[in-house]
């Protein structure tokens, strides 16, 4: 009797992950013991009641894999149908990637796109002002070195400049949240019905999505509405990706990883990268925040535009992805976007969760989007 094992392998972005080098971050890890068979035919025939092998990503890359082993070798596992997985199947999300969503005012990402000049300009004073006593000496000309007082001390001239410089997008950010906030107040304050979504037939990854949405309601600032769907990959539980690291809980974490941040998500559907830093600044009133974080690695359709009463197809994903699936280490997540385009206050998400079949064919994609996982870099 040999072993059948179910291989998991993923290295996972962290947060702002083109600041890292996936070679240099460890692979997580996984193996699942399916059973004892004696011959490799009675192995295969066990695995078609698990879903297919699939590989997201390269080797040296972002990753994630799924592969089945037995007496050493790899088996290729494929279904002559589209294949739903059905093990004690749920959604990897309750409280969070549903229901209604803001979208964040475009201020929060030209600001820090401009304070990330300001620091360049910042430094670069610093460096003037450290090498002016030697154009001083050479009798180079120099500015901005004449003193200003203010109060009891005295501050280069440049600092009139830069210090404004500096301070005038941070100012501006915290006008920006103030704004936020009053926003969504105004949002709970409304109590937008919920719209009805149903799906016309089977969802298979590499086939098209026909989509009905019915709103009980109609807003007087609405105007028009698209619809999408996309796939991408949930963080892995902190607490297992911990585990198959060989790191205990409460020890340094490994190298992509901070320390344990506290956040309003629902437990195990973050690794904890990310803090206060992943989107503008929220009340806690919903479980999974006011704004749609994006899946840092991820694929979608285009947006289609939506007829009332009528059935909307939307496109295949290319290149295609495996369906959904749901393990505490890897989890390929697949979801419908309704956007609704208002007169003010920004456009007005409304994300409803699918389960997805495998496609027949063997999945393995090397290109996909990346994101650093900041909500108000993602564009809409």
């Amino acid at each position: 009797m040999h072993r059948l094992e179910e291989q998991i392998r993923i290295r996972y972005p962290p947060f702002e992950a083109h600041r890292w080098h996936p070679e240099a971050l460890p692979m997580a890890k996984e193996a699942n013991h399916i059973g004892d068979f004696s011959t490799i035919e009675d192995a295969k025939q066990a695995l078609g009641k698990h879903g297919p092998s699939f590989q997201l990503g390269e080797e040296n890359g972002w990753m994630a894999q799924r592969s089945y082993t037995f007496r050493g070798e790899t088996l290729n596992v494929e279904h002559e149908h589209s294949f739903l997985e059905t093990k004690a199947y749920t959604l990897p999300v309750k409280r969070q990637r549903r229901g209604w969503y803001l979208v964040p005012n475009p201020i929060h990402s030209i600001v820090r796109k401009f304070i990330n000049s300001a620091v360049v300009v910042l430094l670069f004073a610093l460096a003037y002002l450290f090498i002016s006593p030697v154009l001083v000496w050479f009798g180079l000309p120099t500015y901005g070195l004449d003193t200003v007082r203010w109060g009891l001390l005295d501050y280069p001239e440049l600092a009139m400049y830069v210090i404004p410089l500096i301070a005038a997008p941070l100012l501006i950010r915290i006008g920006a949240n103030l704004v936020e906030l009053r926003r969504q107040n105004l949002f709970l304050q409304r109590g937008i019905a919920q719209p009805s979504v149903s799906f016309g037939c089977d969802t298979v990854a590499d086939q098209s999505l026909a989509i009905k949405v019915m709103f009980p309601q109609w807003e007087d600032d609405w105007g028009e509405v698209e619809l999408m769907w996309r796939v991408g990959l949930l963080p892995p539980s902190r607490e297992r990706l911990l585990t198959s690291l060989n790191r205990s809980h409460n020890s340094q974490p490994p190298p992509g990883l901070s320390t344990e941040l506290p956040h309003h998500w629902e437990a195990g559907l973050d690794d904890g990268t990310a803090g206060g830093e992943d989107a503008p600044m929220e009340r806690r009133e919903l479980k999974g925040g006011f704004y749609l974080r994006p899946m840092r690695i991820m694929a979608k359709s285009g947006f289609v535009a939506w007829k009332q009463g009528e059935s909307t197809t939307l496109a295949p994903i290319s290149p295609t992805w495996p369906g959904t699936v749901t393990t505490d280490l890897l989890r390929v997540h697949w979801e419908c976007v309704v956007k609704i385009n208002r007169k003010k206050g920004g456009s007005l998400l409304w994300v409803q969760p699918l389960r997805v079949a495998h496609s027949s064919k063997a999945t393995t994609t090397a290109a996909f989007d990346l994101h650093d996982g900041r909500t108000e870099l993602e564009s809409w």
